[in-house]
């Protein structure tokens, strides 16, 4: 029986058909073209991604473990002038594109492009790294609120309210502003169905824990873009 179940698995792997239920069948040959996607889940800690460096790493090794790890991962995230520190602006990091996600469609061919009207970001094409659509507006739970901290043009917004929850450091302290993946908002003027400034998060501790996150339809999810 052990050599009739290692000659299946063999013969699988070299047609490249699919294996019988309960084998391990082989990575997507799309996962390595991947260059965009939205996490299938957040570090779990709220707003608090461990900085910029944080959210990067949690990027990457979502990325690795989708089989796309060889290329360099960025969060689509701002950051607020603090502590002597510049701004950081989340169009700035993320490469020049373009960008497909796991099922090789398209969502933006450049940085004018993703923050045009004419990107192709939406709830079927803003897919997990497991190229999975995302629970967005209408589902249970709905998690279409994803943490950007970014204006609508990608750009940082102005030192002072807070809309980082304190640059990606605290769930404690601050708010952060955050897009809908789905494009799917309580109004149909363009802020609310922004996929990148939709509103700032909110809560009974203030806006940045998880459980504030997930109060408004978030979970902490990010976008992530290969940067090379």
């Amino acid at each position: 029986m052990t050599s009739i179940r290692s000659f299946m698995i063999a013969s699988a792997l070299l047609a490249g058909t699919s294996l019988a239920p309960g084998l391990i069948a082989p990575a997507s040959a799309d996962s390595a073209d991947m260059s965009f996607f939205l996490t299938s889940n957040g570090p779990g800690q709220g707003g608090n991604l461990g900085g910029l460096a944080g959210a990067d790493k949690h990027c990457q090794s979502l990325a690795q473990a989708a089989g796309a790890g060889a290329k360099t991962w960025r969060a689509y995230l701002s950051t607020q002038a603090a502590d002597g520190q510049p701004a950081v602006n989340a169009r700035d990091r993320i490469g020049k594109g373009p960008w497909q996600n796991a099922k090789g469609v398209v969502i933006a061919k450049d940085v004018a492009d993703l923050h045009s009207s004419s990107n192709n970001l939406s709830k079927q094409t803003a897919l997990s790294e497991k190229g999975e659509v995302v629970n967005g507006r209408g589902d249970t739970p709905n998690r279409h609120d994803v943490l950007t901290g970014s204006q609508a043009d990608g750009t940082a917004f102005a030192a002072g309210e807070d809309r980082t929850c304190r640059n990606w450091t605290s769930a404690t302290q601050g708010a952060a502003m955050v897009g809908h993946s789905d494009r799917i908002g309580l109004r149909d003027d363009e802020p609310s169905r922004s996929w990148n400034n939709s509103h700032p998060s909110r809560g009974p501790d203030g806006g940045c824990s998880q459980a504030d996150l997930k109060s408004t339809g978030g979970d902490g999810l990010l976008y992530c873009f290969a940067a090379n």
